[in-house]
């Protein structure tokens, strides 16, 4: 037997184990808008696996809910997890439909997902997946979807990220005639023309093109991206400020043969799914966490071990860790002036509206772009091609070749005040076995 076909026998003997697995030990989901006062309370109970945690919070944070305190205890055969969540709005989560959904997506009906593949990961004919990988400049995003746009290719969905120089993008793309790209000639072109685009004459950093049908979740996808292009070793260290560095310290626990990792930052929404899905990718299990994000600076406390079992085994190995989880943090964090797009979708759209944001000198630095219906929804973070601050002349410029009511700003995302900084050791031990266990949750009494 073919080492190919070996591989698919070993992956469905381990989904065919899982499913029995999951059979006799159903997860179980419950959903309490009773016992605390400004949160829906979400716990799950399941058999433990590798990624489990990662699969929970990708789903919560899909939903867009805001995760202001979590509790995960995953050490032995189980997995028990307790969520304080509230919608957008900062209320409780009272939609029936989304209640609903949670607890298919968490509970015993909930769709199998192999640990040995990645999370999210789906088949589509509707559309191309691109993911793109270079080096940053303005007016990058401009000249890719430019080459799309020549190549009669529609823009359905994209997310782009900027981080330490490096910029990586997963775009969903199909044919004018709304099917997905399978001409290979056409992809072959794709490919070549976008990759002489993320190029850019930097000969020292690799630029990568990808076509594909299969795509994972796309913003796990985008942290794998940088991360394999080591996007968490900077460029110039003095040019970055200290103050907007997130505050990651990891230590070993000697007598539980843990390693802790604890992180403080500026909270923002998704945090907790970027640092968990770092964690996930680089083979760490988290077996107990304690989430504390109802202010505006959020405190995450992690125990971990490595896949192998070990706890962090080396200096050079901390200061990886630390590296990356900073990296995580950073290359969703929103800089410069936040403008929305609203308006009827067509072929050229995107090449057209970034195409005016070159023409200004504004560089796009994260760019989130979505179809729904006939309409595109598209959101930009944009600033001076020099880094510096968008004048208001310039936007108003904008807006009158756009579209006053088309293109809305929605001021500057990075609040510039300053947060009270604690110890970075804070319950460095104690955190979820005393000061911050059930109790918080409001699910056990205390009697003390």
């Amino acid at each position: 037997m073919s080492e190919v076909n070996m591989s698919s026998f070993s992956h469905y003997m381990d989904d065919e184990y899982e499913k029995l697995f999951r059979r006799v030990n159903p997860p179980r989901v419950v959903i309490d808008n009773e016992s605390c006062k400004n949160a829906t309370v979400i716990r799950v109970d399941s058999a433990n696996k590798y990624g489990i945690l990662l699969e929970v919070v990708q789903i919560l944070t899909d939903l867009n809910l805001i995760i202001t305190k979590a509790y995960i205890s995953s050490d032995g055969g189980w997995f028990m997890d307790v969520f304080n969540v509230t919608g957008q709005d900062g209320n409780k989560v009272t939609d029936e439909a989304i209640l609903d959904y949670i607890t298919k997506s968490l509970g015993p009906e909930s769709c199998f997902t192999s640990p040995m593949r990645s999370v999210g990961m789906k088949q589509t004919m509707d559309y191309t997946a691109i993911e793109l990988l270079g080096s940053d400049r303005p007016g990058l995003l401009s000249e890719v979807s430019a080459v799309l746009t020549n190549l009669k290719c529609n823009i359905l969905n994209a997310e782009v990220w900027t981080h330490n120089a490096r910029a990586a993008a997963v775009m969903h793309v199909n044919e004018e005639t709304g099917s997905a790209i399978i001409d290979p000639q056409k992809l072959s072109l794709i490919k070549e023309l976008l990759c002489n685009v993320l190029g850019g004459g930097n000969k020292n950093r690799v630029a990568k093109t990808v076509v594909t049908d299969e795509v994972t979740h796309t913003e796990r996808r985008l942290h794998q991206m940088l991360f394999a292009d080591r996007d968490y070793d900077r460029v110039n260290d003095d040019d970055f400020d200290e103050k907007q560095r997130p505050n990651v310290n990891v230590v070993n626990w000697f007598d539980k043969d843990y390693s802790v990792v604890t992180i403080q930052s500026k909270d923002r929404p998704k945090l907790l799914f970027d640092t968990v899905c770092t964690l996930t990718d680089m083979q760490y299990v988290v077996f107990h966490a304690n989430i504390d994000a109802e202010g505006p600076e959020a405190y995450q406390e992690y125990y971990i071990r490595h896949i192998d079992g070990s706890p962090v085994k080396s200096d050079a190995e901390r200061q990886r860790v630390i590296q990356c989880l900073e990296a995580a943090i950073e290359r969703r964090v929103s800089e410069g002036l936040k403008l929305e797009l609203c308006t009827t979708d067509r072929v050229g759209l995107l090449s057209d509206v970034t195409r005016i944001f070159r023409e200004n000198s504004l560089a796009v630095t994260r760019a989130e772009v979505t179809t729904k219906g006939d309409k595109a929804i598209n959101t930009f973070y944009v600033r001076g091609a020099s880094g510096c601050i968008v004048n208001s002349k310039t936007i108003e410029s904008i807006q009158q070749s756009i579209g006053n009511t088309i293109l809305q700003v929605k001021g500057c995302p990075n609040d510039s005040k300053s947060v009270p900084q604690d110890s970075p050791t804070r319950s460095l031990f104690s955190g979820i076995f005393r000061s911050r266990s059930f109790v918080n949750f409001g699910l056990v009494k205390s009697y003390s």
